[in-house]
């Protein structure tokens, strides 16, 4: 029930998203009117009020966390742009949902970069690929296409180089399967298009002085001049896209005086392969394999916010059953186990990046491989597992973990496999836990390289939408399973791990604590396992659809990933008996989001401490640029 229109003096009282909205509605009648669409929810604010709108859900209502800013086209179904914000409260509970909307010619909407800093990156991307501007945002440049891109490749009117049809699956490949590519049919030279005011025959190279003064940096690389027009002694150096250390295709511009950094601004993009865009031409089905494809050290926390999405959508029509409690338990069996890979690896590659190369990352592998074992015998694959089904999984766990010999000396794997996961979970991971703990905790070389170093506070965590052990290593204790429970996670007995510092050695506290409270999840999963044994792991007993109709509406499925909070925004807008593939499928990448504040938590450390800072912010370019 929706209190009473709420007066400011009120606002303590809002507990509630209804309250929450009623008392937007009260302060704001002019400027904020429910989203009345069918099966959307949140609020419409009108776009020249938003700042003040979007402040009053900071101060007054204690939303002080921007999770997502996710752009929308809407042509030929109201033919605007959306802006669409998940905004939260750090202590806990659901999303207010706002939108506002804009013209698709000439579209604006104010930023929202001086209320949360978080929104940055994200609306740079909206600009990027819709064409969206954003005034008052103090750099808005492309962040995943090159500056000389033509065009927002994000828009329902764009089309590729090689644009078959608008949406899978092909006419030619299904159902007669007589297939023909679009690349056969055009013309080498004849499938680019260049912008109007480009010339190829004139076309001369320049120097990048235009890319670095668009950084922001405070110096002319041409003759490093300060903001006062003199002379320094200050360097502008890149670090990537092709260094050891950068984590994949990635490059940092540096501003250095000295072995000082003194600014710093990532350079992203150079993996881009329009994820969305193909999201959006696939059906609901083909991208659970696709989502695997993002953080691929972490493909079934992928797949669990993905399905959690599309469930959300398929929960608003009237004959949807949610998935069994046997389900729901292996699915957070895999996704707990995920998380100690994907932990064990960020710790192994951040020690890399600080100087002890590869030999713990190697000692850490071997653990991780038996995981992938288990994985593989239960998914059919060791790293792209697309193993979740809407409603259901891909298979149940066998009965025992077979291999079989390829060659003739080869050594067969025969386990049962509860027996295999009862030893993993209360023998060889506790004990590869306190063998990380044992040779690297107190060790003096990582103390020393990482306590004090690449600090982010507790308030710039929050304001810069940061997420996973960035956020919790700041002192902030949000964590999405707690937060905004999911699954059977209210159920579970476990801790939030918190860290207070905030520097390379908080967040690597934060990852073993976690790494801890997993196994002790895993070991409260073990006998609701065997206390499920063959219950079904569809919630109708049988395979979902190969391609379901999803009904008209909105839904935002978010995780708890190893890398911080994974969500995926889904919009249907099919006809009146659902729709195939989705209007919109937004990625809310975590690895990409907690790059926002990598300038200032590298600014006033040295050159040889930015790969340790970046290595600790725990990043996959897959997942990044999507």
């Amino acid at each position: 029930m929706v209190s009473p229109a709420l007066a400011p003096d009120d606002v303590v009282n809002a507990a509630t998203i209804d309250d929450s909205i009623a008392y937007l509605k009260s302060k704001h009648p002019d400027a904020v009117a429910d989203d009345e669409r069918e099966g959307y929810s949140g609020v419409v604010v009108e776009a020249s009020k938003l700042l003040k709108v979007a402040r009053a859900i900071r101060d007054d209502l204690g939303f002080d966390y921007l999770s997502s800013a996710t752009a929308v086209d809407y042509l030929g179904a109201g033919d605007h742009m959306e802006m669409v914000y998940h905004a939260y409260r750090t202590s806990g509970g659901g999303a207010l949902v706002f939108k506002a909307q804009t013209e698709r010619e000439n579209p604006e909407i104010p930023s929202l970069v001086p209320v949360w800093r978080g929104a940055d990156f994200q609306e740079r991307e909206a600009w990027d690929l819709y064409g969206i501007k954003f005034p008052g945002h103090p750099n808005l440049r492309r962040i995943l296409m090159w500056d000389g891109f033509h065009g927002h490749p994000m828009r329902k009117d764009w089309r590729e180089a090689y644009y078959e049809e608008e949406l899978k699956p092909f006419d030619n490949r299904w159902p007669g399967g007589h297939v023909h590519r679009s690349e056969e049919k055009n013309v080498f030279g004849k499938n680019v298009t260049y912008p109007p005011d480009i010339d190829l025959n004139r076309l001369m190279d320049t120097s990048e002085s235009e890319v670095y003064a668009s950084l922001g940096l405070g110096v002319d690389v041409e003759r490093i001049l300060d903001k006062d027009g003199f002379e320094t002694n200050e360097l502008v150096v890149n670090m990537g896209p092709h260094h050891p250390s950068t984590h994949g295709v990635f490059r940092m511009v540096l501003t250095v005086d000295g072995e000082t950094v003194t600014s710093l601004e990532p350079v992203m993009g150079y993996l881009h392969r329009n994820h969305e865009k193909i999201g959006e031409r696939n059906t609901y089905l083909h991208n659970i394999p696709f989502t695997d494809r993002l953080d691929y050290i972490s493909s079934m926390g992928n797949n669990h916010g993905y399905v959690l999405a599309v469930e959300q959508l398929m929960s608003l029509g009237r004959k949807y059953n949610p998935p069994t409690y046997r389900c729901e338990a292996i699915r957070v069996m895999m996704v707990e186990l995920s998380r100690i890979v994907n932990h064990l690896w960020a710790i192994g590659f951040w020690l890399n990046d600080i100087g002890a190369f590869f030999t713990p990352v190697l000692y850490f592998i071997q653990e991780r491989e038996r995981i992938l074992d288990f994985f593989e015998a239960v998914a059919g694959s060791r790293m792209m597992c697309n193993y979740m089904r809407f409603g259901g999984l891909f298979g149940d766990l066998p009965e025992r973990i077979k291999s079989v010999s390829n060659l003739t000396n080869d050594r067969i794997r025969d386990y049962n496999t509860m027996q295999f996961l009862t030893e993993m979970v209360n023998e060889r991971i506790p004990r590869t836990i306190d063998e990380l703990e044992q040779l690297l905790t107190q060790n003096e070389i990582l103390l020393e390289r990482s306590i004090g170093v690449g600090i982010l506070s507790a308030d710039d965590a929050i304001n810069y939408s940061a997420a996973g052990p960035l956020l919790r290593g700041s002192g902030v204790a949000y964590d999405v399973r707690r937060a905004d429970p999911y699954s059977i996670y209210p159920e579970l007995d476990f801790d939030v791990a918190v860290e207070e510092a905030g520097d390379m050695y908080a967040r690597y506290r934060v990852r073993v604590t976690e790494l801890r409270e997993s196994v002790r999840i895993l070991k409260q999963i073990l006998p609701r396992l065997e206390a499920t044994v063959g219950e079904s792991i569809w919630a109708d007993g049988k395979p979902g659809a190969y391609a379901p109709r999803v009904p008209f509406g909105e839904a935002y499925g978010r995780v708890e990933n190893g890398k911080g909070e994974l969500g995926y925004y889904l919009v249907s807008a099919g006809g009146r008996g659902g729709s195939s593939n989705p209007w919109r499928y937004h990625v809310r990448a975590p690895s990409f989001i907690n790059l926002t504040p990598m300038g200032l938590m590298s600014a006033g450390y040295k050159v040889a401490d930015i790969v340790g800072i970046l290595g600790s912010i725990d990043i996959v370019l897959g997942e990044t640029d999507r």
